[in-house]
C-alpha cells in the first residue's frame, strides 16, 4: 500500500494500482464521470491547509481521483494548488471538456499535456454543442493534441463505454513549441517535467520545493498556449444554422463587427433617449424641480428659520445656496438618484441577458490597440456605473500592465452614472452636433492615453478568453433586485460624500476662500475655458465627487460652447475621494500621485483646447463650430497613434525560440 505522492494528502493507492485522476473546467460535468467510474464507494479527504475536500474511489484494481474545477494549475488559489499537486502525481489524466466551451477549455488540456503526464479527452456536452449550431472535428482534434478524444454525453452516459475501453490508451501529447529547450535544463535540477514547467512559469511554491527562484516567463508562456489553443480550435471547430434558434443566431451577431456593431449603437441609442432625454428631462423635472425645490426646499427652510436665520453662518451651512438639508439632498435624490437607478437598469439588463459579455468580444481588438482586450470592457462598463468599484474589478485582468491603464483610463476619461446622467441631460439639449463632438473628444482621448501607455509600458495585451453564456431573456425580478442593490450602495457611498462636499463648499463661501479660489483659477477657467468664474466652485466640488461637480454646472447660465467645453473639463477632471483611496489601495503611491495630477492637467488642457479652437474657427461669435473642431482633434489622435505606431516598429523586440 502507498500513498498518493501529493504533500499532506493522504490517499491509499494500493501497490501496482494506477493514479486516475479527473480535471476539468468548473460545470463540464466532471463528477458525472467520477460517479460513474466509483460508483457508490466513494472516500474522501481533506486537504491540508484548506477546507477542501478531495473524492477518491476504486476502478477496478485502479483509483480514481477528483480535483476541483479549475482554469489552470499554479498557485493562485487553493483550488489551483490542490488540483496541480494531484495532477503532478498522476498516472494518467482524464480531462474533461466542453464542446460547447472548446476554446476555454483547452487551455487547461495544454496546460495538463505541457507538464508531460498522460493524457486522454473526454469531449463532452456534445449535445449542448449540436443545439447551439457547434460542430468539433474529433479526429483532427485528437491528431492536433496528441492524445485520444472520445466524444460523450455524460447525463445520458453517451461514449462512457468507448471512455472505459480506450481508457489506459492515455498518453502524452503535443507540447506547446518552444518550451522543450529550457525544461530539458531545467529536468536536471528539478527532476520532473511538470514541476519544471512550474517554475519556468513562475509558481512559487513548486520553485522553492527545489531552492530555486520562479521563473519569470508566464505571461510569454500563456500566451503560446492561448495562441496554440486559438490555431487548434480555428482547426476543429465549425458553426453551422442548423436546428439552432433564434437566440443563438442573435448571440452569433452580436460578436461579428459587421452586426454587432450596429446592435451596440442600437442598444446605446436606446440607453440614451431612456437616461439621457426621459429621465434626465421628465423625470428629474419632477423629481428636481417640482418635489425637491418646489416642496421640499421651502419646507425645510421655513422650518430651519423659525431656529436659525438664513443669513448666520450656521443658517448658510444648512439651507444656504450650497447647504447640507437643501443642495445636498436635492442633488442626490433629486437628480442623481432617478440617472443612477436608470444607468443601472440597463446594466442589469445586459448582465442578466449574456450581452455585457458580447460586447467584450466585440470590442476586443479595439482595445487591444491601448494595451487592454476585451476584457477590459468589463470594468470601463462598469466604471459607468461607478469608478471605484470598477477600478477594484480591475483585478480581473490578466496582468499588471493590463490592470496600469484600464485604472489610468478609468480616473481620466470614464464618468460615473450619475455624472453621465447629469451630462447626457445637459447635452439633450444642444442637439447631436453637440452629442458628437463631446463623444469624439472623450474618445479621442480615451485613445490617446490607451495608445501612449501601451506604447510606453513594456507587455503585450494577452489574448481574450471570457466565457460567452447562452443569450437569453432577463428576468425582471433579477433585473430589479440588481438594479435596487446597486442604487442602494451609491447612495450609501455617495451621501456622506457630498455632504462633506456641502460642507466644505458652505465653509469656503462664509469664510471668503471660495471667492479666493474662484479668483485664483480664474486665469483658467475665464481666460484658458472662457467659462464663467463661478465655474470654478464647480471644479472643487468635483474634487469630492465629479457628479458633484457636473450637477453643480446645471445652476450656471452657459452658451452652447461653454456648456461644451465645461462638461469635456469635468469629465475628464480628477477622480472622486472614494475612486482615488481605492487607486492608491490597488496601485503605488507614486503610480496613484501621477493618476490624479494626469487628470488635472489633461482636464483643463483638453477643454481648453476645444474653446481656443472653436474661437479661432469662429471669433465673432459664441456657437460651436463643430465640424472644424472634430477635424482638429482626429488629426491630433492620428498623429499621436501614428507615432505610438511607429515606435513600437522601432522598438528592440526580444526573440523567442522555436
Amino acid at each position: 500500500m502507498t500513498h498518493c505522492h501529493c504533500p499532506g494528502l493522504k490517499i491509499e493507492v494500493p501497490a501496482g494500482a494506477r493514479r486516475i485522476v479527473l480535471a476539468g473546467n468548473p460545470n463540464t460535468g466532471k463528477s458525472v464521470f467520477f460517479n460513474h467510474f466509483t460508483g457508490m464507494y466513494v472516500d474522501v479527504s481533506n486537504y491540508p491547509g484548506t477546507t477542501l475536500d478531495i473524492s477518491y474511489g476504486r476502478y477496478g484494481s485502479d483509483v480514481v481521483i477528483d480535483t476541483p474545477g479549475v482554469y489552470g494549475i499554479s498557485s493562485f488559489n487553493d483550488e489551483e494548488r490542490i488540483a496541480r499537486d494531484i495532477i503532478l502525481s498522476a498516472d494518467l489524466v482524464l480531462n474533461v471538456v466542453s464542446a460547447a466551451h472548446l476554446e476555454r477549455d483547452l487551455f487547461l488540456t495544454q496546460q495538463i499535456i505541457d507538464t508531460g503526464v498522460p493524457v486522454i479527452v473526454a469531449l463532452n456536452m456534445m449535445d449542448d454543442a449540436k443545439r447551439m449550431g457547434i460542430e468539433v472535428d474529433v479526429d483532427r482534434l485528437s491528431h492536433l493534441l496528441g492524445v485520444p478524444v472520445i466524444p460523450t454525453v455524460a447525463v445520458k452516459k453517451e461514449g462512457f463505454d468507448r471512455l472505459k475501453a480506450e481508457l489506459l490508451t492515455a498518453r502524452p501529447g503535443h507540447p506547446t513549441p518552444g518550451l522543450e529547450e529550457e525544461l530539458d535544463q531545467l529536468l536536471n535540477r528539478v527532476g520532473s517535467r511538470g514541476e519544471a514547467l512550474l517554475v519556468l512559469e513562475g509558481d512559487p511554491v513548486i520553485a522553492a520545493r527545489h531552492g530555486l527562484e520562479p521563473g519569470t516567463r508566464r505571461e510569454e508562456i500563456y500566451r503560446r498556449r492561448r495562441e496554440r489553443v486559438n490555431e487548434i480550435c480555428q482547426q476543429v471547430v465549425r458553426e453551422t444554422s442548423r436546428d439552432v434558434g433564434v437566440a443563438t443566431i442573435l448571440g452569433r451577431w452580436m460578436i461579428k463587427p459587421l452586426t454587432g456593431v450596429p446592435i451596440l449603437f442600437l442598444a446605446l441609442w436606446a440607453m440614451y433617449k431612456a437616461i439621457g432625454v426621459f429621465i434626465a428631462g421628465t423625470v428629474v423635472g419632477i423629481t428636481e424641480e417640482t418635489i425637491m425645490q418646489g416642496i421640499y426646499e421651502p419646507a425645510v427652510r421655513q422650518f430651519v428659520e423659525q431656529f436659525i436665520p438664513q443669513s448666520s453662518i450656521p443658517g448658510t451651512i444648512l439651507i444656504g445656496e450650497f447647504g447640507l438639508l437643501t443642495m445636498t439632498v436635492t442633488y442626490l435624490l433629486g437628480l442623481l438618484m432617478p440617472l443612477v437607478v436608470g444607468f443601472y437598469f440597463f446594466l442589469s439588463l445586459f448582465e442578466d441577458s449574456g450581452y455585457l459579455p458580447r460586447i467584450a468580444t466585440l470590442v476586443d481588438r479595439l482595445l487591444t490597440s491601448i494595451g487592454l482586450n476585451g476584457r477590459g470592457v468589463i470594468p470601463i462598463i462598469l466604471g459607468f456605473g461607478c469608478v471605484t468599484m470598477a477600478t477594484i474589478t480591475t483585478r480581473l485582468l490578466s496582468s499588471d500592465r493590463e490592470r496600469k491603464i484600464a485604472i489610468f483610463l478609468l480616473g481620466l476619461t470614464i464618468p460615473c452614472s450619475a455624472q453621465l446622467g447629469v451630462i447626457a441631460g445637459m447635452l439633450a439639449t444642444l442637439g447631436p452636433q453637440y452629442v458628437a463632438l463631446y463623444a469624439l473628444v472623450i474618445f479621442s482621448v480615451l485613445v490617446m492615453a490607451g495608445t501612449l501607455l501601451s506604447t510606453l509600458l513594456p507587455g503585450k495585451s494577452a489574448d481574450l478568453f471570457i466565457d460567452l453564456p447562452p443569450l437569453r431573456l432577463p428576468r425582471l425580478d433579477n433585473v430589479l433586485k440588481k438594479t435596487g442593490t446597486k442604487s442602494y450602495h451609491f447612495l450609501k457611498e455617495a451621501a456622506p460624500l457630498f455632504a462633506l462636499g456641502a460642507l466644505i463648499i458652505s465653509t469656503f463661501q462664509v469664510t471668503g476662500i471660495l471667492e479666493f479660489l474662484q479668483n485664483l483659477l480664474a486665469p483658467l477657467t475665464v481666460g484658458w475655458l472662457n467659462l464663467p468664474r463661478e465655474a470654478a466652485t464647480a471644479f472643487i466640488m468635483g474634487i469630492v465627487r465629479r457628479d458633484f461637480g457636473a450637477a453643480g454646472l446645471t445652476d450656471l447660465a452657459l452658451s452652447p460652447l461653454q456648456t461644451i467645453v465645461a462638461l469635456i473639463t469635468i469629465t475628464l477632471f480628477v477622480p472622486c475621494i472614494a475612486s482615488i483611496l481605492v487607486i492608491f489601495k490597488e496601485r503605488t503611491k507614486k503610480e496613484a500621485l501621477f493618476i490624479w495630477g494626469s487628470s488635472w492637467v489633461a482636464a483643463f488642457l483638453v477643454g481648453g483646447l476645444v474653446a481656443q479652437l472653436a474661437r479661432l474657427f469662429n471669433p465673432a461669435g459664441d456657437k460651436v463650430q463643430v465640424l472644424p473642431v472634430v477635424l482638429a482633434f482626429a488629426a491630433l489622435t492620428l498623429a499621436i497613434v501614428g507615432m505610438c505606431l511607429f515606435l513600437r516598429r522601432t522598438k528592440p523586440t526580444t526573440n523567442i525560440p522555436g
